[in-house]
C-alpha cells in the first residue's frame, strides 16, 4: 500500500512539474485585418471561417456616415453603411491576394446593392483596406476578376 502512495504521489509531482512549465506560443507570427462586404455578412462570414490561417471573422458594419448604428437602421438604408465581415488572419497561412480571390468568388460583384433577395445599399460590394498595401492588391485583383465576369464589377475599394 505505502509504494501504491509513493507511486500516485510521485507521478503527481511529476504532472505538476510539467504544468508548471510556461506555455510557448503556437505562433510568432504577426496577425493582419482584411474587411469585406459582399452582401448578408452573415453569408460571407460562413465562407470565410473555413478558412486555413483564418483565426476569427467578426460580422459589423462599415462605410457609413451614422456613429454606432443599429441592425434595424442600418437595414433601414439611411446610415450609408455596409455589412461587412472583418477577418483577422495569419499572413504566413493564408495571404490576403487569396482572401481577395475568395472574395470575388463567394458572390456577385456585379450587382449594385444587391446580393440575391437581399436588396439595399447596405448589401453593396465593398473592399474596405487596412493599408496602402492592401489597397493596391484589391485595385489589381479587381481587374483580374473583370475577366471572369461579363458585366463591369461594381465593388467599392
Amino acid at each position: 500500500m505505502r509504494q501504491l502512495i509513493l507511486t500516485l504521489l510521485a507521478a503527481g509531482s511529476l504532472n505538476l512539474a510539467a504544468t508548471a512549465q510556461p506555455a510557448k506560443s503556437m505562433s510568432t507570427n504577426k496577425t493582419e485585418l482584411a474587411t469585406f462586404g459582399g452582401g448578408c455578412f452573415w453569408c460571407m462570414e460562413a465562407v470565410f471561417e473555413r478558412l486555413p490561417g483564418v483565426i476569427s471573422v467578426t460580422s459589423g458594419f462599415a462605410g457609413g456616415h451614422t456613429d454606432n448604428p443599429t441592425y434595424h437602421e442600418v437595414c433601414g438604408g439611411d446610415t450609408g453603411h455596409a455589412e461587412v465581415t472583418q477577418i483577422q488572419f495569419d499572413p504566413a497561412k493564408i495571404t490576403y491576394a487569396k482572401l481577395l480571390e475568395v472574395f470575388w468568388q463567394a458572390h456577385d460583384p456585379t450587382t449594385l446593392n444587391r446580393q440575391g433577395a437581399d436588396e439595399g445599399t447596405q448589401y453593396r460590394s465593398i473592399i474596405l483596406f487596412h493599408d496602402e498595401k492592401q489597397k493596391l492588391l484589391a485595385e489589381k485583383s479587381k481587374l483580374e476578376a473583370q475577366k471572369d465576369f461579363f458585366k463591369p464589377i461594381v465593388t467599392e475599394i
